[in-house]
């Protein structure tokens, strides 16, 4: 399952359920009769509100909490490739420095050594990436799941008609243009840091897209 699949289905189950404690809490009234069939409908004034809503649910005490844990998991990992990684750097210096008085046979077995190191450093980064990432996803799922329930109520209180994902999902359809003012997402997370109560965490070393465990592009020994 990919991440933009995770956010929409915890973001549908959140709302749904925020939606049908609303429905239930709403008195019960008559349905409207029908208007003449000479009075033109009236067009109701739209009032969009926009949320990066995966970002919103990252930024949230409780989801900057658990990417940090998540970061701490996989420190020794990201450490071992980065041992693996200078231990092949070596290696191949060695093998430049000393090759022109090598036999073949030795070149040979070296250059073979160094390839087998290369293939378990791309191996054990691409586990190891693929175990982040869904630890992420997992993680972060549940908090958007909780976060559901709260943009419902924020959009409800404040009057929007409409509420747009600006994501920017691969494929989808992005917000081009809208006045300022309509991003609801800091708001909605200072709502959501509110009601869960979760204090916000001690800022660690920043780092890039959620510090993603991966192993260096092994390159081949220069011949």
């Amino acid at each position: 399952m990919n991440r933009t699949l995770v956010f929409v289905t915890a973001l549908a189950a959140g709302m749904t359920s925020a939606a049908g404690v609303a429905q239930a809490a709403a008195p019960q009234t008559p349905a409207p009769a029908a208007p003449p069939a000479s009075i033109a409908p009236q067009a109701v004034p739209a009032k969009i509100a926009l949320i990066e809503y995966e970002q919103a649910a990252a930024a949230t005490n409780e989801g900057v909490r658990s990417l940090q844990e998540l970061q701490k998991k996989y420190e020794p990992k990201k450490t071992q490739l980065q041992t693996l990684s200078q231990e092949i750097d070596s290696l191949k210096k060695q093998l430049q420095s000393a090759s022109a008085t090598m036999s073949e046979t030795e070149r040979a077995s070296r250059v073979r050594a160094i390839d087998v190191k290369e293939k378990q450093l791309q191996r054990d980064g691409e586990d190891a990436s693929t175990a982040y990432n869904a630890d992420v996803q997992e993680a972060l799922g549940k908090v958007a799941k909780k976060l559901g329930p709260v943009v419902v109520k924020y959009v409800q209180q404040n009057g929007f008609t409409m509420l747009l994902d600006n994501t920017g999902q691969q494929g989808g359809l992005g917000v081009l243009w809208t006045l300022p003012g309509t991003d609801i997402s800091q708001a909605v997370v200072d709502a959501y840091n509110t009601a869960s109560g979760v204090a916000a965490p001690v800022p660690s070393a920043p780092t890039a897209n959620h510090s993603r465990v991966t192993a260096p592009k092994p390159a081949g020994p220069k011949q």
